[in-house]
């Protein structure tokens, strides 16, 4: 379909246009499993359409949601191993959408190269699609850019959209937040997608070995866990949503729990969290030990073992354990909500 489009003059400035159509049809494939009753239109036009099904809802509000990968590519880069960060992009977003009640809808990709490769582009489209099937959402549409001269060759970045739906009367606010109120953390699946400036630093990663393995870390090695992609909450907090009044809900990426816990609670409350509850991963301990840093600034930069916050009334709590636990998020209890000046106190 592409046979008229071919610019020798343009492949000469570095852009091969041919190399980007090999690209599309090497990751439809992929794509085709994000496909939900929604979509409306093929990858490959203009636009992405979507039909929405507004069934039961009275006030229909559309939450979107954008972000990148940040530096985590760099390990991507140095292992040649490009087929999760997607997931992590995604990730990245509708973890923060789903923060208000809404659900998934449809994701857009955008992939920035020096050079384009159209395996290694199919590579990091297939873990965005992993990201949106996990996360119930379609793919449909996304953009590819060479850009030689910007980049390097072997180099890519990789950003994200996202758009959901909530009924307005179902958005999740802090209105109803009281002291008492328990904190429950939803376990992360490693560092995620923040702090990998601090982490590449720590490890100097460009200079080590990231590959042997290492008996703190289970005998895997430090690249293949900083390189687990984020863990996508989405249908563990849609079954939620569904049977518990949930307060609020935090996504913790950069910042930690400093910054990212008092987003969802209220002026006059803070947040108290049992400093022995949490189950601190060992990548972290392994972090703070090399580095040497302290445990202040590894709460305020990383998420340490929990992706995500969710504050419920003490009677719902038991409930809402059991529910998630059901949805494979092996959710526990990290503290409680309670009158303070103070929005979180670790101790």
């Amino acid at each position: 379909m592409h046979e008229n489009s071919k610019s020798d003059v343009y492949a000469a400035a570095g852009v091969d246009i041919t190399a980007g159509y090999r690209s599309v049809e090497l990751m439809k494939k992929h794509i085709a499993r994000t496909v939900t009753p929604g979509v409306y239109s093929d990858v490959g036009g203009f636009g992405g359409l979507f039909l929405p099904d507004l069934t039961g809802m009275k006030q229909p509000v559309l939450v979107s949601g954008t972000d990148g990968v940040g530096t985590k590519l760099k390990l991507a880069f140095l292992l040649n191993k490009h087929d999760t960060v997607g997931i992590d992009c995604v990730a990245m977003c509708v973890n923060d959408i789903i923060c208000c009640g809404a659900k998934p809808l449809f994701f857009l990709d955008y992939i920035a190269c020096g050079k384009n490769y159209p395996e290694r582009i199919e590579q990091i489209v297939s873990g965005v699609c992993e990201g949106c099937v996990q996360s119930g959402a379609a793919l449909i549409g996304g953009e590819t850019a060479e850009m030689p001269g910007f980049y390097p060759e072997d180099e890519y970045d990789l950003a994200g959209y996202c758009t959901g739906i909530v009924d307005k009367e179902k958005i999740i606010d802090n209105k109803t937040m009281k002291s008492g109120d328990v904190v429950l953390a939803l376990p992360s699946s490693g560092v995620h997608s923040n702090g990998f400036s601090l982490v590449r630093k720590v490890f100097d990663v460009e200079h080590s070995d990231v590959t042997s393995p290492v008996d703190a870390l289970g005998g895997k090695s430090i690249g293949e866990t900083l390189l687990t992609p984020t863990r996508i909450y989405v249908k563990p907090i849609l079954a939620l949503l569904e049977q518990v009044a949930v307060k609020g809900i935090s996504h913790i990426t950069g910042g930690g729990f400093y910054e990212n816990i008092p987003r969802s609670i209220p002026e006059g409350l803070g947040a108290k969290i049992d400093r022995s509850a949490v189950k601190v991963l060992p990548i972290f301990d392994l972090i703070a030990q090399t580095g040497q840093i302290d445990e202040r600034d590894m709460f305020n930069t990383f998420n340490m073992g929990v992706g995500m916050s969710v504050v419920v009334a003490p009677e719902g709590a038991d409930r809402a354990l059991a529910i998630l636990k059901a949805n494979g998020a092996d959710a526990y209890v990290i503290g409680e909500i309670m009158e303070a000046k103070e929005k979180i106190t670790i101790c």
